[in-house]
């Protein structure tokens, strides 16, 4: 009798903590699948030990020693999700067959709406959008995953490094070593966590709004000016990655289902703090599920786009398997 009014305690203290903690284990495992069982599994072990949660920290820390726990002992199995650029030298024929690795977990990106980007407090969906940047998570992939642990731990939740050293089992002087080879090799292939996520100027949006122009009116060769010199195109599972404006619009012409005007649709939608794009292709009269997209910009141009050819991710984004021009979620 007497668990009934503890167990109902901890679900209303801890419930609404479960946004921020699937941003946790999404920036840990780079799958937004793995973050939610991750999640469930945080959620079943803290309502189990509720009874021994003695209040020696706050709720809300005991349940982030425990997440980061489970992602630990998850990354020892699973490993980690690259993007194609993280395992070899870019392509240098467009035209090519593509070759597809079912094989690798891939990098999943995520929605704003999971994780707390897409809410009603402003600083909250700064901070949710600044620390799941795509390029910030696909970096994070590469550090060993106790060095992403305590990173994530330090430099986007704000913990105190005996808060750190407590959670993922090291000294205090550990962890300050741990942070300091964490954070040197981040700077090398990823933006700052300092740097504030804007908004996109009006060249950025004109920019945004010539590109899905030109995909929806099939006008392939518009895409060149809209690319930095040195910008990349890579689409998950495919394990080829292409740089510079000429090859990836080579790319587009040769490898892209879409023949004419209208084949393609571009939905905008929102997806680790960045503008992108759910796409759907043409087939047999009706527009269907086809890739989720997110451009990068680097000043008025797009330096980088992430394809993700999971049809899954459609559910995952709360997005219908068939557009019809109806509201996305």
């Amino acid at each position: 009798m007497t668990d009934k009014p503890m167990n109902e305690d901890f679900l209303r203290l801890a419930d609404p903590m479960r946004r921020e903690l699937l941003a946790h284990c999404y920036r840990m495992m780079g799958s937004v699948h793995d973050a939610e069982d991750l999640v469930q599994e945080t959620y079943l072990r803290a309502w189990r030990g509720y009874d021994n949660f003695e209040g020696r920290s706050s709720l809300r820390t005991w349940l982030y020693r425990i997440a980061t726990t489970a992602c630990l002992t998850a990354i020892d199995s699973r490993g980690r999700r690259p993007l194609p650029t993280g395992l070899g030298a870019p392509s240098l024929e467009a035209s090519a067959p593509l070759v597809q690795d079912g094989e690798v977990p891939w990098l999943e990106p995520v929605p704003d709406s999971l994780v707390g980007a897409g809410g009603d407090d402003p600083a909250a969906i700064v901070t949710a959008r600044e620390s799941i940047r795509l390029a910030l998570v696909a970096a994070l992939q590469h550090l060993p995953p106790r060095q992403r642990a305590v990173l994530i731990l330090r430099d986007v939740l704000r913990w105190k490094a005996a808060e750190v050293a407590e959670a993922v089992g090291v000294s205090t002087a550990a962890v300050n070593s741990i942070l300091q080879r964490a954070r040197a090799q981040l700077s090398e292939v990823a933006p700052s966590l300092d740097d504030p996520v804007q908004p996109l100027t009006q060249e950025q949006q004109a920019t945004l709004d010539r590109y899905v122009a030109a995909f929806e009116n099939y006008d392939v060769d518009s895409l060149v000016e809209l690319f930095t010199k040195d910008a990349i195109w890579e689409m998950p599972p495919f394990v080829g990655w292409y740089q510079g404006p000429e090859t990836i619009t080579d790319l587009v012409r040769h490898q892209c289902p879409a023949e004419r005007a209208g084949d393609l649709k571009l939905v905008p939608i929102s997806a680790n703090g960045q503008p992108a794009f759910a796409l759907y292709h043409l087939q047999d009269g009706v527009h269907r599920q086809f890739a989720i997209m997110i451009p990068t910009f680097s000043g008025e141009r797009i330096s980088h786009v992430g394809m993700f050819f999971e049809e899954s991710l459609f559910e995952t984004f709360g997005l219908p398997p068939k557009w019809e021009g109806s509201e996305t979620k």
